[in-house]
């Protein structure tokens, strides 16, 4: 990624919020994450947790926790999709994902469909890297390709395990329009948006509009 200079954001009241709301998740869905992950290991063979780098405040790597939602695979198998198929390959290009991918298996749907695969990015809210809402985290290609002169901006604070743009349409945007409403955020957030965001986001889960 070409060199950037960052302003860091320093929001105490924001991350005391991030500590103390991802605490509680945990605590309250330990449950529903034992089962999960006992779902992952029986109907697909491989790990219960996909990792990912991505692209974090201050445009330094970090690594994104997910619950496994892919073949072990599914690399290669993207690789063969974009080369034999040209219209998948212009949809993964303008939103970066498949609507149907083939790569996801039966109960990875499921959890894609729910957002519930990105629990475990709880854990980053806790170590830091992630804050609760905030800007979508980013693959440094992406940030390359899309962000332009709003890279300074939109790396200046945590990515969001949720935010504007999954609140506005989620999947169906294109990445150009997500990179819009996350720089509408940085330039507006507060803490009683967040919790507004927060709000917005739980009948989101209910719903499979927009979640693929």
């Amino acid at each position: 990624m070409r060199n950037l200079e960052f302003q860091i954001k320093h929001k105490p009241i924001k991350r005391l919020f991030d500590i103390c709301f991802s605490l509680s998740v945990l605590i309250i869905g330990l449950p529903l994450f034992i089962l999960i992950s006992a779902v992952i290991l029986i109907t697909s063979p491989g790990p219960i947790f996909f990792k990912q780098k991505r692209v974090g405040r201050g445009g330094i790597a970090i690594r994104c926790y997910k619950f496994r939602t892919m073949s072990i695979s599914a690399e290669a198998k993207l690789e063969e999709i974009l080369k034999s198929d040209p219209v998948k390959a212009k949809e993964y290009q303008k939103f970066r994902k498949l609507k149907d991918d083939p790569r996801v298996f039966s109960f990875g749907k499921y959890l894609r469909k729910t957002s519930l695969d990105e629990l475990p990015q709880f854990f980053n809210v806790l170590i830091g890297n992630l804050s609760v809402v905030g800007p979508r985290p980013a693959f440094f290609e992406e940030v390359e390709e899309f962000y332009g002169d709003k890279a300074h901006k939109i790396l200046s604070i945590r990515p969001g395990i949720t935010g504007i743009w999954q609140t506005s349409g989620r999947n169906f945007l294109s990445f150009l329009e997500r990179v819009e409403l996350d720089e509408i955020y940085v330039d507006n957030q507060s803490l009683k948006k967040d919790i507004c965001l927060i709000l917005k986001t739980i009948p989101m889960l209910f719903s499979s509009k927009g979640a693929f």
